[in-house]
């Protein structure tokens, strides 16, 4: 039997990955028999209706030990879909108090953060007094600015956005010319229109952008110091993934290096390569079906 590598320190497992490394260790086909752990899940029951064996290589949950460091894909009673450790769903607050809790979009929507509100100038620092009154400062008036270069169009709308970054890598650009080249899109649309704000902005800029699909590609890597899309950014991305189905629209993420994945959607990528077009294409067709992608094949 071929030798399996071990995980990587600190960094979750994807579900097949993990299930075929105990099949190794353990040297049997099933490693861990359906309900051994089903009264260490007992007390979670919104857990155990978010999960699904069908989005998780058909393994059931009474299969995972709660420890496993495994990254597993969730969908929550609205339909949100997200992937998290074990460790990570088990420690979210409220039980079944409040079951948005249990679903990190479900729980940003039920509390929504605010602005963060600029320094005052120092002429209004103070509250002026008029008589016995007190005259504020009008709602709003210190609140964290919106760009106001979004147009007006519906939430979901794809739009030419001049701020846009420009492409961040030469793979990035590649990526995009051999999908245009393999899928008939049309092109210049770089912006999608959010309903809430994202850093100051209405809109959002994935790295290629198929409106025709209502699908998102995201090239990601972890860049030259290895800190691209990892920490604070991961958290960002996380964001923009979740403001980005709120739209209607999907996120495909190519994950590089040890980067693991974030969505349902998305997947580890050694190289870019014919055959990476190729599998990348399947995801397309197993979100919005093959009827509709394949109309789109040059």
């Amino acid at each position: 039997m071929s030798e399996v590598p071990s995980t990587v320190a600190g960094v979750a497992e994807r579900v097949q990955a993990w299930w075929a490394r105990r099949q190794w260790s353990k040297g049997r086909e099933v490693p861990y028999a359906v309900g051994a752990y089903r009264d260490s899940w007992a007390a979670f029951p919104a857990l155990i209706r978010q999960y699904h064996p069908d989005l998780n290589a058909g393994i059931a949950l009474s299969q995972v030990p709660p420890a496993a460091d495994v990254l597993l894909l969730w969908q929550c009673d609205s339909g949100h879909r997200f992937a998290a450790t074990p460790e990570e769903q088990r420690q979210r607050p409220g039980r079944e108090r409040r079951r948005s809790a249990w679903c990190p979009e479900c729980s940003e929507q039920a509390n929504p953060k605010r602005a963060i509100a600029l320094p005052m100038r120092e002429s209004i620092a103070a509250p002026p007094v008029a008589g016995n009154a007190v005259l504020r400062p009008r709602r709003g008036a210190a609140r964290t600015p919106i760009c106001q270069k979004t147009p007006d169009v519906p939430v979901g709308a794809a739009f030419l956005s001049p701020c846009a970054p420009q492409p961040a890598s030469a793979v990035e650009d590649r990526v995009r010319a051999d999908l245009r080249q393999r899928l008939l899109l049309s092109d210049g649309c770089n912006a999608i229109r959010i309903a809430k704000p994202f850093f100051h902005h209405l809109e959002v800029w994935p790295d290629i952008v198929f409106p025709e699909l209502r699908i998102a590609v995201e090239y990601d890597s972890i860049g030259r110091h290895g800190l691209e899309h990892v920490g604070k950014r991961e958290a960002a991305d996380r964001r923009k993934d979740r403001a980005l189905r709120t739209a209607g629209w999907e996120v495909v993420r190519l994950r590089t290096g040890k980067l693991e994945p974030l969505g349902p959607h998305d997947f580890q990528l050694a190289a870019w390569n014919p055959a990476a077009l190729d599998r990348l294409v399947e995801v397309f067709r197993g979100i919005r079906g093959s009827l509709l992608v394949d109309s789109y094949l040059r």
